[in-house]
């Protein structure tokens, strides 16, 4: 599978709009997740960490999952993650991990996955009963958020009802949706909302 992201590895954590979803998505999850020193969390989608750095003080370790190495090599320089943060490269659909984890978090992946309802479903392969969700991207939008000849976008954003449907159906319950922050690009809006659910 070709990286997408090699190239933008390289300045990413210097990318403006990269920082304001990072900045406004962790503290929103730190808000309303109840985290704890023994909580086991998968990043998915972890890109170079910026969402992680949020989460690893106050949880007892983070998988950072990508199918980016360039991302996660990133991601595994920076001193505030060692011994807190491993680093996966794979892709869980195909490969499941062997572990179970108490909450998983996503930030701006899952329109980089082509089945949406077997990533949601793999989600829940890989989550204790009891545990949450915390998944950020794009409401459904007209295509002008990405670049029109970008590689390895596969959806314009999602639908809340239309997602909220595939998570029950995937044994999630709880299902509750907040607008984390609103990208203005090129005088157009773009919502990015947060989802939180359980599994039951």
């Amino acid at each position: 599978m070709s990286d997408h992201f090699n190239e933008k590895a390289k300045d990413w954590d210097a990318n403006e709009m990269v920082n304001q979803l990072s900045s406004a998505i962790g503290p929103l999850i730190l808000n309303q997740i109840p985290l704890n020193d023994r909580m086991q969390v998968m990043d998915f989608g972890a890109g170079t960490g910026l969402i992680s750095s949020h989460i690893a003080p106050f949880v007892n370790k983070i998988t950072a999952v990508d199918i980016s190495a360039a991302m996660l090599e990133k991601l595994v320089a920076k001193p505030a993650l060692q011994g807190k943060v491993e680093a996966v490269c794979q892709n869980i659909m195909t490969a499941p991990l062997a572990t179970q984890f108490d909450l998983i978090i996503s930030a701006m992946a899952l329109h980089h996955v082509e089945d949406t309802a077997k990533l949601i479903q793999t989600f829940s392969e890989h989550l204790s009963s009891g545990a949450r969700i915390a998944l950020a991207d794009l409401d459904t939008e007209d295509g002008g958020f990405h670049p029109q000849d970008v590689e390895g976008v596969f959806h314009h954003g999602f639908d809340r009802d239309g997602l909220k449907t595939l998570l029950k159906e995937h044994g999630f319950k709880d299902v509750r949706f907040l607008t984390a922050h609103t990208v203005v690009k090129n005088d157009s809006r773009y919502p990015i909302f947060l989802v939180i659910a359980t599994k039951t």
